[in-house]
């Protein structure tokens, strides 16, 4: 049996699942994972009628490890040539951290003619994530420096440090620590390319995503933990709503970057909530 896949302009094959009948719920990961990190949501949304549909990005999971691309304009033309091949309509986007600024992205220029009905951004990287004069309160390049010789130093103890630490908040005094979700973001992390990943990095901390927001104009709903210790909510979330049309902002106080997968008993009817409004 063959895996769903399309395939680029470029070559690239990009593998996506999609499951159920309904209105259609997009899902747009985060670094430098895969679609699977959105089971809990996926499940949820399935058994509640909906369409639910998540792609691996280009040199992610099981989609092509390409040599180029990864850069935010190819993964919006990505998702563009997905939601052509579903000829999806009405469609719902919602993305995770890199998946957000995927999102901001795809929405203000691929999302007109009715393809797009709402957005959501979770623990997103709009509007821009690296300090420079006009981002004052942004984190320093060095911080992604750092991220990328880690990587290319041992790849695999990284993707656990990541994990195991800040991303779930599991370094926190009496933080619940599941060891099969630190595994599971492993396991996701070291099936894409290293030179992805690499690459990645200057994506979702460097890519400006000010005008995006500012076109956008169906409902957006931003959803940030203020304990996000990956992308702090200070230089993200509550800049990005200033910028919105038809912004709603929730904060969610003492939760994690990863809280779609930590406290998805909170997350879920607040996405289903929006989606029903």
């Amino acid at each position: 049996m063959t895996m769903p896949t399309i395939t680029t302009t470029d070559g690239a094959e990009i593998f996506y699942k999609d499951w159920g009948a309904g209105r259609p719920l997009v899902f747009h990961h985060g670094w430098p994972l895969s679609a699977d990190d959105w089971d809990a949501q996926m499940m949820f949304f399935l058994a509640k009628g909906f369409r639910v549909i998540a792609h691996d990005r280009r040199g992610h999971g099981r989609s092509t490890q390409t040599s180029g691309g990864h850069e935010m304009d190819t993964y919006a033309a990505d998702v563009a040539a997905l939601a052509a091949h579903l000829d999806l309509k009405d469609a719902i986007h919602i993305g995770h951290s890199t998946g957000g600024g995927e999102v901001a992205r795809y929405v203000a220029r691929h999302g007109g003619g009715g393809r797009v009905g709402k957005a959501v951004l979770i623990g997103a990287v709009p509007p821009i994530m690296v300090k420079s004069d006009k981002n004052p309160g942004g984190l320093p390049i060095e911080v992604f420096d750092g991220f990328r010789a880690a990587l290319v130093a041992n790849r695999a103890q990284f993707f656990h440090d990541v994990p195991a630490g800040p991303f779930y908040g599991f370094n926190r005094s009496g933080a619940k620590v599941s060891e099969g979700v630190i595994d599971n973001w492993w396991r996701q992390g070291m099936m894409g390319a290293a030179n992805a990943h690499y690459e990645c990095i200057k994506a979702f901390s460097e890519t400006d995503f000010t005008e995006d927001l500012r076109t956008i104009d169906v409902p957006v709903l931003i959803m940030h933990g203020d304990d996000d210790q990956i992308v702090p909510i200070a230089d993200s979330a509550l800049l990005a709503i200033k910028l919105l049309k038809q912004g709603e902002l929730k904060v969610y106080p003492g939760l994690p970057h990863g809280m779609c997968t930590t406290h998805p008993e909170i997350i879920n009817p607040d996405l289903l909530a929006f989606i029903q409004a």
